[in-house]
């Protein structure tokens, strides 16, 4: 059996439609089942039981044996949320839980780790491990998943000790990620998404204005990466287990707001309408006006695949889930 978590959110839930597309039915699916808004993502998925978070450790501590593979999805991602005992909890301690049984009884282990542990890119986006040191993420949801990394790499180094490593594991750094079954995500949810639904209640797209000489109003770039291509990443290395290790999980090419927001609007079929308007001030310092994921080290491991377009990723977005409201 293969274990996903987060399997009732975003990207987790896509992870497991793809699964179900290849065969894999014998799914355990964790998360926090209480928020009922997040049930459709699942509704109509093939597996074999759901587990609560809470009572996933014992589970699997139990079943460890049955267990092919243990992707790790789930996490606390608010950015917004500032209380470090939650993160520490939920995304950092609860995953050298998981990453201590896999070692233990050598379970291939594959974790979302975030592009958020590079912070301003002071030191570029480049997922070289032994800069790890070096980062400075910018809230305490970027810490808790740069300290993980941190302890990770720890666990791997040569010391002769068995056992403090799963047989193969990757964390995965995932840059902007967009796509089909963010309905429930709220102010977290991709700027695609928003600009949809403002597009549908107004004709018209806010975007956050330029604070920075370098850039002009709707110039601020990201890696905007579609969840369908993170879903064949993350099977790539489940199945090909190129080496282990930290690798980027972005497209590769950095593209701009502007771009995105008319991306957007010709998926409509509608006339662009673009207002600009202030960064807030309570994040304007720490707002990043570019991000580019280095994707050396995954296309060296073996994957060919190429990435989706913004455009294209934006059309089948737009056109086969957000106006239809379906799920993935």
């Amino acid at each position: 059996m293969l274990v996903v978590t987060g399997a009732a959110g975003f990207i987790a839930s896509c992870l497991v439609g793809k699964l179900n597309a290849l065969g894999h039915n014998d799914l355990i699916l964790v998360d926090d089942f209480s928020k009922i808004e997040k049930d459709k993502n699942f509704k109509d998925k093939k597996f074999s039981k759901k587990i609560e978070r809470s009572e996933f450790i014992s589970w699997l501590q139990t079943n460890a044996t049955d267990v092919k593979c243990v992707f790790h999805i789930g996490a606390r991602t608010d950015t917004t949320e500032f209380n470090v005992a939650i993160f520490n909890e939920l995304n950092l301690n609860y995953t050298k839980s998981l990453w201590q049984i896999c070692s233990e009884k050598q379970i291939p282990f594959i974790y979302a780790s975030s592009a958020a542990t590079y912070g301003l890119g002071e030191y570029g986006y480049d997922d070289d491990e032994s800069k790890l040191h070096l980062l400075k993420p910018l809230n305490p949801y970027g810490e808790s998943k740069n300290d993980f990394d941190k302890w990770a790499i720890q666990q791997n180094l040569p010391t002769g000790k068995a056992g403090q490593s799963p047989p193969n594991w990757y964390g995965l750094k995932f840059f902007n990620v967009y796509g089909p079954n963010e309905y429930h995500k709220s102010r977290m949810a991709s700027v695609i998404f928003h600009s949809f639904n403002q597009i549908n209640a107004s004709g018209k797209v806010k975007l956050f204005r330029s604070h920075n000489p370098k850039y002009k109003d709707g110039g601020q770039l990201r890696d905007f990466v579609y969840v369908k291509d993170v879903v064949d990443v993350i099977l790539f290395l489940f199945e090909k287990k190129p080496s282990n290790g930290i690798y980027n999980l972005g497209s590769g090419k950095a593209r701009t707001f502007l771009d995105l927001a008319l991306a957007t609007f010709n998926a409509l079929h509608k006339k662009p309408d673009i207002e600009f308007i202030d960064t807030p001030i309570d994040i304007r310092d720490k707002y990043q006006y570019f991000t580019e994921a280095n994707m050396d080290k995954l296309l060296k491991a073996g994957y060919t695949k190429s990435f989706t377009s913004l455009e294209d990723g934006v059309n089948d977005y737009v056109t086969n889930y957000l106006v239809k409201h379906n799920y993935c």
